[in-house]
């Protein structure tokens, strides 16, 4: 048996969620109790990619995922490869992986980083909710972390929920 086949056996599955960031949904996946993956070169190397995944993590794409390395990582936690497209910046898009952006009123109708929410075209306005997209914490003003270290949905550095942070978003208004 290859590694790559032991490895397959080994990792548990996660549903991905609608919308997610492939950076939010790989911190997930290393999470999961049955994968005990203790970081994103791990599921690298279990997939044989080396560090790959790590940059994937951290929101950089250049270069871009290849077809190759996406099926790799697919087959390793037998998901569809074409859930990872769905999880990766579009084609045309110009993403902005600095700073990490939030809309909380998102957040709280399903709870994961979205890929759009960087795309540096989106002028830090949520297209979905109109509302200014938060880059630090409204509390403390501590910067949000890679999607992939958000474990339990609330600032790593003072604790205030994401779901909470919705009544600081500013209402942007269309131009009449």
């Amino acid at each position: 048996m290859s590694q790559l086949d032991e490895n397959v056996s080994r990792l548990g599955y996660v549903e991905p969620l609608e919308q997610e960031s492939i950076s939010h949904y790989l911190g997930r996946l290393r999470r999961l109790k049955a994968n005990s993956l203790p970081s994103a070169y791990a599921l690298g190397q279990a997939a044989d990619l080396g560090g790959v995944t790590a940059r994937w993590e951290k929101l950089y794409f250049n270069p871009f995922p290849t077809e190759e390395e996406l099926g790799a990582v697919a087959r390793l936690i037998r998901l569809d490869p074409s859930c990872f497209q769905e999880m990766l910046p579009h084609p045309g898009m110009t993403l902005q992986p600095r700073p990490i952006r939030l809309c909380g009123t998102c957040y709280a109708e399903v709870p994961c980083h979205r890929i759009v929410w960087q795309d540096k075209d989106v002028i830090a306005v949520c297209p979905h909710h109109e509302v200014r997209l938060l880059e630090r914490c409204p509390s403390c003003k501590t910067p949000f972390q890679i999607p992939a270290l958000w474990t339990d949905g609330r600032c790593h550095h003072c604790g205030m929920r994401f779901t909470s942070m919705a009544k600081y978003q500013e209402r942007i208004k269309k131009p009449s």
